[in-house]
Parts: structure tokens; C-alpha cells; sequence
């Protein structure tokens, strides 16, 4: 005999707790399953030295602070510790260790059966809450035949955990940056592989990034700018918050080099849009602190003024002027490839009419094509925010209030029956 409840929510992360909580919040009977520990990917899925991307006053819910200082970058651990904590104030109904194998709609019925590890569940209405970061996109383009070690950041951990030699890291977005720089440190011969990203400031004027993305109306831009969807993000959280600055990091010995785009007979093939990529990050930075001035100035901010370093940009090292074509990896000692190449969502397990050709889920704001279906945590899924623990939060209140409404609709009569 399955077991019911009203809602399932499927994921245990910053999705799946801010949903539970708004649910509470509305009096709505509700389940939240986790197949591995709350806030799992936090935990697993990250190298070893992560910490938060914004300071510790953003990155959270709204009613309960992180224990920390105001402006630290918290480290992972900490993180999903603070997801544990408040899923544990709430008594949100979550339970861990239990895999959702599929979710069909019942046939003639309203509502959906669950397979699970720990059996089946009926519910009215599912949420899937199992974020972005599902399954690490690996580019088919180095063959396993190669004799390197290859593995997603997903899988990295730290430098240690590497076969000796030089390493090619491909992403320039935070977690490529980050993961080089660390490489690097640890006396390792690095490779970043860049291809378009955006480069803003850490911190401007005396605040961080992530309250200039605020005042500036960033975090709640409906839709990415076009052409700019895929676009990645380096700014950085380590060692107290840093710009991410390549030619600075170049000055350490990392060796920058354009998009990965080919393997044959031993060699990596590079692009040549090293310098474009480049060029165009320095530009979004550029325009991010002259939006910033505009905004000092024209609302009379009291801030501390910019200072010439600000603004200051370091000589081209020689792998920017002269960039690298390609690469011999048996000449150049490579030992290794980390690919920081992103994520895809997953939803084989939901059996529902609500993806498009490609396996995206099809929705506005959250609610499925398919009746009874929310998908919650993924990146725009109502504005630029929405994928941060912040921005999740307010998306969670918006699909608790969508269930509610239909709820409404569906106990209409019913008293009179």
C-alpha cells in the first residue's frame, strides 16, 4: 500500500528546505526526500578548499543568519551545516537516504505515484527541487585511450589527488579560477583554458559584488541578456574575497590559452580567441564600475571614493600575446585535465509531459506545463537570483503560494459534498 501526502518535494538542498519552509508556512502536508544527506553537494560535489561565492550576510535565508561574520565567505562544510541547522528549526518532514526512482501520473486521477528506495508515495503535487547541478557536462573530446587522467570539478578535491605532471584546467568561470589558482600553488605547471566570461569586481566602493548587484537591479533581471545565457561568472570567495584577474594569475605561471575545441595524435587544439575572451571580460568589468559610479552619483551615496588600482590593468603576459595554438601533452609533461565545463539537469525520474526536445523542462516561473508539477532551483527560473540560496528562497514562496491557489480551486464544492 503506498504511503500519501499532499506534496513531494524531491531534493533536500537550498531548494528543497526553502520549499518545505513556506509550505509549513501555508499549513500544506508535505514530504521532502533526499537520496543522499541534506544539502548533499555541498558536502561531496566540491573540492576540498571551497568556500561560499558572496559573504555570509547574502548568502542565506532571510530568518536565520550564517555563524559567522557578516563579510566572511563561508566554507562548504559550514554551508550545508547551516542547511542542516535550519531544516532542523523548521522540522521540516525530510527525509535522507531515499532515492526517487520515478514519478508517473495516475491514470483517471489528480495525483502521482512515486517509486522510491523506501517505497511508493502518492501525492497531489511534486516539486522538483534538485537544482542545476545534476550531472557534470564532460566534453567527448579527449578519448580515455588519451592516457590522461581527466576528471569533472564535480570529482576534484585537491591537488594531491592527481597523478604527478602539469595540468590542464578547461573553464574560466569561478570554479576553473579557483581550482588553477590552487594547482598553481601547490607548485603544479598549469593550463586555464578560457572561453567567454563575465569578470566583475569582488568589491567596489567599499561593498561587495553581490550588494552592487542588488542596488543595480541585477539580481532580479528576468532574462540573460542575449547571446549571454551560457556566459560564465568568475569572482571568487577564496582567501577572503579577490577579483579574479587573469593576467594576474598568469603572473603566478599559470599559462592562459583560448577554448579547448580538438585532440588528435597527442596534441590539444586551442582556439584563437584567447585574447577576445580577454578583452571582453575586462570590458563587463569596466562597465560594472562605471554603472557603480553612475549610481554613487546620481543617488548621492556617501561611499568610499574609487581608488587608481581599481582600474588598473597589469601588461599582457607572453601567453596572451603570443598564444598557444596547441598543446603536446606528452612534450609538456600533462598529467591531468579538470574540466570546469558546467552542469545538465536530470529529470529521467519524472515521467511527466513538461520537457521540450531537448530535456529542458518547459514552465513559467517554476510551474510545469503538467498540472500539479513545480520545478524549483535552476537558474533563471524567474530572475537572475534564482539559483542562489537568496533567490531560491523567494522562488520557493512564490510556488508555495501557487500550490495554495490550487489547492483553493480543488476544495471548491467540496464542503457540500
Amino acid at each position: 500500500m503506498s504511503e500519501r501526502t499532499e506534496v513531494l518535494v524531491v531534493g533536500a538542498g537550498q531548494a528543497g528546505i526553502a520549499m518545505s519552509e513556506h509550505l509549513t508556512a501555508q499549513g500544506i502536508d508535505h514530504l521532502v526526500l533526499e537520496r543522499g544527506r541534506i544539502a548533499e553537494r555541498w558536502r561531496s560535489g566540491r573540492w576540498d578548499s571551497l568556500v561560499a561565492n558572496g559573504p555570509a550576510w547574502h548568502d542565506r535565508f532571510p530568518s536565520m543568519s550564517m555563524d559567522a561574520e557578516p563579510d566572511a565567505f563561508v566554507p562548504k562544510e559550514q554551508v550545508a551545516d547551516y542547511f542542516v541547522d535550519y531544516a532542523t528549526l523548521l522540522g521540516a518532514p525530510v527525509r535522507t537516504g531515499v532515492a526517487v526512482t520515478s514519478v508517473t501520473k495516475v491514470h483517471g486521477s489528480p495525483q502521482f505515484l512515486a517509486e522510491t528506495s523506501a517505497g511508493p508515495i502518492e501525492c497531489r503535487f511534486v516539486v522538483a527541487a534538485t537544482g542545476p547541478f545534476q550531472t557534470p557536462v564532460v566534453p567527448s573530446l579527449i578519448p580515455a585511450t588519451a592516457g590522461l587522467c581527466q576528471l569533472h570539478s564535480a570529482d576534484y578535491r585537491n591537488p594531491g589527488q592527481l597523478p604527478p605532471g602539469g595540468v590542464l584546467v578547461v573553464g574560466g568561470g569561478a570554479s576553473g579560477a579557483q581550482i588553477a589558482a590552487e594547482l598553481r600553488e601547490s607548485g603544479r605547471e598549469v593550463w586555464l583554458s578560457l572561453s567567454a566570461h563575465d569578470r566583475p569586481p569582488r568589491r567596489y566602493r567599499g561593498r561587495d559584488n553581490v550588494w552592487w548587484l542588488g542596488v543595480l537591479g541585477k539580481w532580479d533581471r528576468t532574462t540573460p541578456a542575449e547571446g549571454a545565457e551560457h556566459v560564465t561568472f568568475a569572482v571568487s570567495g577564496a582567501k577572503g574575497g579577490h577579483t579574479v584577474d587573469f593576467r594576474e594569475l598568469a603572473a603566478t605561471g599559470v599559462t592562459l590559452v583560448g577554448r579547448t575545441e580538438s585532440f588528435g595524435d597527442g596534441v590539444i587544439g586551442f582556439a584563437p580567441d584567447l585574447a577576445e575572451n580577454i578583452a571582453c571580460g575586462d570590458a563587463d568589468y569596466r562597465a560594472f564600475l562605471d554603472e557603480a559610479d553612475a549610481y554613487v552619483e546620481s543617488n548621492g551615496l556617501d561611499l568610499p571614493p574609487a581608488l587608481p588600482e581599481d582600474r588598473r590593468v597589469l601588461p599582457d603576459p607572453p601567453c596572451l600575446t603570443d598564444p598557444l595554438s596547441s598543446l603536446d601533452v606528452a612534450a609538456a609533461g600533462i598529467g591531468a585535465v579538470v574540466w570546469a565545463t558546467g552542469y545538465r539537469t536530470d529529470y529521467g525520474w519524472l515521467k511527466v509531459d513538461s520537457f521540450d526536445a531537448a530535456g529542458r523542462p518547459r514552465h513559467q516561473r517554476g510551474v510545469a506545463d503538467e498540472p500539479g508539477v513545480y520545478f524549483l532551483g535552476l537558474p533563471w527560473l524567474s530572475r537572475r537570483g534564482s539559483s542562489f540560496i537568496w533567490g531560491v528562497w523567494h522562488d520557493a514562496k512564490y510556488l508555495a503560494d501557487q500550490i495554495e491557489i490550487q489547492r483553493t480551486y480543488l476544495a471548491y464544492g467540496s464542503e457540500a459534498r
